[in-house]
């Protein structure tokens, strides 16, 4: 099954075969244990439970030590949910480990994770919107524009881009590449950057887009 729970640690560089540099994101995955399978009869849908990260028993609470015990896993800091099909929940079993082997060199993979924080932003900088003339007389630099006509109809439409919190939103980035992966370091190389600051909870798994 195709599909991890990941800790962003950075970026660097590597050198392909012919030479080139190659900008990657290095992400220490798994392994992540098989902590509850959810099916359409118990459920209403099909998913995949995974955990990842070491966590003292002491500072689990009792609910979720429980669902551990249940599960004759060890506690684990994050749980992460999986939709999946029948056939790859049938692949495996509460209890089961996943490691980064499960993804091969060349495989398409999406990513989701939460974005850095910016703060409060303008709409130059959060919605990539124009700047007005620079020129002493403009007096119309770094604003959002027109908030609509006058008395006509007198408000402001819901989803006009203004300026406020940046960042901190769930996001997702489709088709990326596995570059490398090693098993000994439980690390996984990704051609590209993805969401999050370092040491920020990833979600991998098999893109959607990938061809079967």
């Amino acid at each position: 099954m195709k599909t991890l729970i990941g800790k962003k640690v950075g970026m660097t560089q590597i050198f392909d075969e012919k030479g080139l540099v190659v900008p990657v994101t290095v992400i220490e995955a798994g392994p992540c244990p098989v902590v509850q399978i959810k099916t359409v009869e118990t459920d209403g849908y099909n998913a995949v439970q995974l955990g990842f990260g070491e966590v003292k028993e002491k500072k689990v609470n009792k609910p979720k030590s429980g669902h551990f015990k249940k599960a004759s896993v060890k506690a684990v800091k994050h749980l992460r949910e999986f939709r999946a099909c029948e056939e790859s929940i049938s692949a495996v079993k509460v209890g089961d480990e996943i490691k980064v082997d499960a993804f091969e060199v060349g495989d398409k993979v999406d990513i989701q994770g939460i974005t850095k924080g910016k703060g409060f932003q303008g709409v130059i900088k959060r919605h990539g919107q124009s700047r007005g003339p620079m020129g002493h007389g403009s007096m119309y630099h770094r604003r959002p524009g027109s908030m609509g006509s006058t008395s006509t109809p007198g408000r402001v439409f819901k989803g006009k881009k203004l300026p406020g919190h940046m960042g901190v939103d769930k996001v997702t980035v489709q088709n990326l590449e596995v570059v490398k992966v090693d098993l000994d370091k439980n690390a996984i190389l990704i051609k590209g950057s993805v969401p999050g600051n370092k040491g920020s909870i990833l979600k991998i798994k098999r893109s959607v887009k990938a061809s079967k």
